[in-house]
This record gives C-alpha cells, structure tokens and sequence, in this order.
C-alpha cells in the first residue's frame, strides 16, 4: 500500500523560507513524476511544482516560480520542497502525489505565512 507522509510545515513571517518533505513507502520516486499541491482554505487543490521521474525536469506555477525549488532525495523516496520568500498568499496545506495525482492524498502539511 502507497503511503506518502509530509511534513515540515510551520508558522513562518512572510519573507521567511521552509523546507518540506515528501517520503513514501511502497513506492520509488525515480518510477514516477511526482508533484507538489497546495490548498487554501476555501479554495481548490493547486499545482505548486513537479519533478520529472529523472529529477533532471522541473516544473512550477506562475505563483511560486522564482522562489520554491522541487528537488529528488538521493535515495529517490523522498521529495523536497524548498519555499524561500514566502508570502501570505502561500498560506495552505501542500501535499505531495504523483503529477498527475493518482494515489490517495496523505494529511499534509500546514504552512501558514504571517505579514
């Protein structure tokens, strides 16, 4: 069974930088592309950034290009998200999934940026 845990979320003031991880059991990243997701409150799941199953490719939204970075751990199940210049706006909870989205979503993790 898939499971994908993320985690290094927090309370940040905007400005400030975070670094999130993705790790997953029963799955190997360098098979798969993999994506990171946000969601607001009120508003629908978003595509943050994505990483090709080499980790040579990335991709991201307009609204974070420039300031976050995907990035593949060496041992291919874990994957990163470094967020720097962080605004209020970022403020949700991102979840990590394949890109397209294809296994069940995990908890999350919560960042909230302050002004």
């Amino acid at each position: 069974q898939v499971q994908l845990v993320e985690s290094g979320g927090g309370l940040v003031q905007a400005g400030g930088s975070l670094r999130l991880s993705c790790a997953a059991s029963g799955i190997r990243f360098s098979t798969l592309a993999m994506g990171w997701f946000r969601q607001a409150p009120g508003k629908d799941r978003e595509f943050v950034a994505a990483i090709s199953r080499s980790g040579t490719s990335t991709s991201y939204a307009d609204s974070v290009k420039g300031r976050f970075t995907v990035s593949m751990g060496n041992a291919k199940n874990t994957v990163y998200l470094q967020m720097n210049s962080l605004k209020p706006e970022d403020t949700a909870v991102y979840y990590c999934n394949t890109n397209p989205a294809t296994f069940s979503w995990g908890q999350g993790t919560q960042v909230t940026v302050s002004s």
